[in-house]
């Protein structure tokens, strides 16, 4: 007979998943059958601090702490006990950016984000010596263009690590991190399952004139793969996670893991040619691949599985953003007319009114820019709506070239990878915020990549549960299933969600709209280059 929530919580069987997205922190609480049972979550905001994008430490540990103590006054308002114990926790973050610290455990500089785009210059040369794609926002990127800008810090580095693998570190004491997230570093061998060898040697014969005392390997977390134990919660840790006290130590971790590892996980697209598509402030796909690609692009990002297969990633700086700042308006404009409706009914309809517009949005385009975005070549943004005095102005078209317009650079990139190496995928999921008014986040995107896009109801529950299934996988396989199988025989089931196809009026419009997109990019070059 299966345990009642209160009972899991009870006796220690619950599974803790905790991510730090880019605007809200969340943790999920399940039950040994991978079931939400509780939430928590806490709301914050990255900073531009000296022309760079950083949370603050600070920021940090206040909204893990502030996080977890949501979900803790959640479980004690529904369940009427405290959380004591858990059978495993899992952290995971967004991926890549830069977090050096000295031999004192303190960090050198503002932790830089994955949004920064001042590393153009060390990730062109470091794609030329590789002859691999090394994006802006990788931390081999970062670390190297503050070699190249004689940063001071650098020569004092002896840690350096990603938000999921900091935070692991302070509550566990072990520097690891998932071969996801860690592919999100410098790029990783799918052999080996852990850094390229021959990119570390290359790197470090690279900087070896600078007189460094520490190789790349000194500074980097240990590799770990989906399954393995990472550690187990310390005093110290306990108490940076529950300032109540209550929690106590010695709960196994998993390894800590990156957004896209745990958006793979949540929506089961770990298997090779499966895929998934994440849609909130940024966006990003992710294509499993049978083989390596035969050469690299500038668009297409390399990175693994939680379990260490090749990855092909889109990624995307920009995604809803500008759809929330036009719902914002429309809410203001209900609000003056004294008109109340709830967010989400808001956001419903005015998805479904977009999805009524003319497949090509009759020449009207959006550009959702609120930062650069590194798959077209820009390194600013300004949000941008373009239209001429002849195109079919109504709001139908404006909505649907706002929601074009969020998924608009993922479908360049993913033109590259289906249309000139052939990529075959028999399964994509779409997750994140652009789905949640049913059926119209999919519509669109399955026109954008040509492909039949699924969301399951679990969709909406993200990467918290994703590291949180994680966790389960390392404690709860008594089978020990390779990560796919555990995924598709025991977390889903079978389940393989609601699938939309494309209609074929719809990819053509979207192939025309996007075409009108690209040939008037200068124009949102100019509005990025006009300083006001």
């Amino acid at each position: 007979m299966s345990l009642t929530a209160k009972q899991v919580i009870e006796s220690g069987k619950a599974i803790l998943g905790i991510e730090f997205g880019s605007t809200r922190i969340k943790a999920v609480l399940i039950d040994p059958e991978n079931k939400p049972i509780a939430q928590g979550s806490h709301t914050w905001e990255n900073q531009l601090v000296d022309g760079l994008w950083t949370y603050s430490t600070e920021a940090i540990w206040y909204g893990l702490q502030d996080c977890y103590a949501d979900l803790r006054k959640n479980v004690l308002k529904e369940y009427d006990v405290e959380i004591e114990a858990l059978a495993a926790i899992g952290f995971s973050a967004m991926m890549h950016g830069y977090m050096p610290f000295n031999a004192s455990g303190e960090i050198m500089v503002p932790f830089r984000t994955w949004r920064n785009t001042n590393t153009g210059k060390a990730a062109a040369e470091l794609s030329e010596l590789f002859n691999y794609n090394i994006p802006l926002r990788w931390s081999i990127s970062h670390l190297y263009e503050a070699i190249l800008d004689n940063e001071e810090h650098v020569a004092d580095i002896t840690f350096l690590t990603t938000l999921a693998g900091y935070v692991h570190w302070q509550v566990t004491g072990q520097k690891v991190l998932g071969v996801g997230d860690a592919s999100g570093m410098i790029p990783v061998d799918p052999a080996t399952k852990t850094y390229d060898a021959t990119m570390v040697e290359k790197f470090d014969k690279l900087i070896a004139p600078r007189g460094f005392t520490w190789t790349l390997l000194d500074i980097l977390p240990k590799v770990l793969v989906a399954g393995e134990n990472a550690g187990f919660l310390t005093p110290e840790g306990a108490l940076k996670l529950d300032v109540s006290g209550h929690l106590k130590p010695g709960i196994p971790v998993c390894p800590p893991e990156g957004d896209a590892g745990t958006g793979m996980a949540a929506t089961n697209a770990v298997r090779q040619r499966t895929g998934n598509v994440s849609a909130g402030t940024s966006s990003f796909s992710m294509i499993v691949l049978e083989k390596p690609l035969t050469q690299p692009y500038e668009v297409l990002d390399m990175v693994t599985t939680p379990d260490g297969s090749l990855v092909a990633m889109v990624h995307c700086n920009n995604c809803t953003s500008e759809i929330n700042a036009w719902v914002k308006l429309f809410k203001e404009y209900q609000e003056a007319l004294g008109i109340q409706q709830s967010a989400f009914d808001l956001y419903s309809t005015i998805f479904n009114i977009g999805a009524q517009g003319d497949p090509d949005c009759s020449g009207l385009m959006a550009y959702n820019y609120v930062s650069g975005e590194p798959v077209t070549g820009l390194m600013d943004g300004r949000p941008l709506f373009v239209r001429s005095a002849n195109d079919k102005f109504s709001l139908a078209n404006f909505v649907r070239a706002q929601l074009y317009g969020a998924i608009g650079v993922l479908k360049i990139g993913n033109d590259i990878l289906f249309n000139e190496e052939h990529v075959k995928v028999d399964r994509i999921m779409g997750h994140g915020g652009y789905f949640t008014t049913p059926k119209v986040g999919q519509q669109m995107l399955a026109a954008a990549l040509n492909s039949p896009i699924s969301v399951m109801e679990t969709a909406g529950e993200g990467g918290a549960w994703g590291i949180a299934l994680l966790a389960g996988y390392m404690v709860n396989n008594e089978q020990h299933l390779a990560l796919p199988d555990y995924l598709d025989q025991v977390v889903f089931a079978g389940n393989t969600g609601v699938e939309i196809a494309p209609k074929p009026e719809d990819v053509e419009g979207f192939n025309r709209y996007i075409e009108n997109y690209k040939a008037a990019l200068p124009v949102e070059k100019a509005a990025v280059e006009f300083k006001k």
